[in-house]
């Protein structure tokens, strides 16, 4: 498998749109970048995010099957010699089993001020809540829910003309920005 001097490869697990998973190509294109993008996976085999990925020259792999998707991913991450995963939009939460077999970092970006508001429906609860400022964070993947350590957050600006796609798309904005500064951050401190 190809290896590339000082960067390491990296796989990108996406359902959707592939709004990081751009950011993330992007940054690793340039010279100064610590990863090589050499596979995105779908848990959507439709996901606007492989059409780009596969038009940047990356394999992907779109996986249907639910009960499949770990040990597929897994011989995949294997099969590439991966030595790091990106969640990026990534709809689906990985099994503990899964994180252990890996056992290579995993990263993840997840919409709120973590610890604040894991799960779903983040800038709602923001908004609800009254919230001064919501935004993004770059964490470690653990066994517990968006709880490992956080890597890299930044925050905006809750404005009261701001409802859930508003703050949605403010949100998304510095999270294309932090994630690649976030995966270096975490590699160089390594």
């Amino acid at each position: 498998m190809e290896q590339y001097p000082g960067k390491k490869n990296t796989a990108v697990f996406i359902s959707g749109r592939g709004s990081n998973l751009k950011s993330l190509i992007k940054h690793s294109k340039k010279k100064n970048s610590l990863i090589k993008i050499i596979l995105v996976i779908s848990n959507n085999e439709d996901a606007e995010g492989l059409k780009y990925a596969s038009r940047s020259k990356i394999k992907i792999y779109g996986i249907k099957n639910k009960s499949n998707f770990e040990n597929k991913s897994l011989k995949l991450l294997k099969k590439y010699n991966i030595d790091l995963v990106c969640l990026a939009g990534f709809m689906k939460i990985l099994s503990g089993n899964f994180i252990k077999k890996f056992s290579k970092p995993i990263l993840n970006i997840h919409p709120s001020l973590l610890p604040k508001y894991k799960g779903l429906n983040t800038h709602e609860r923001a908004i609800k809540n009254k919230d001064r400022f919501a935004g993004a964070s770059i964490h470690k993947v653990t066994e517990k829910l968006d709880s490992g350590k956080v890597i890299l957050q930044k925050k905006v600006k809750i404005l009261k003309s701001d409802d859930v796609r508003s703050l949605e798309k403010k949100v998304l904005k510095i999270e294309h920005e932090i994630y690649p500064k976030a995966v270096d951050k975490f590699l160089t401190n390594l």
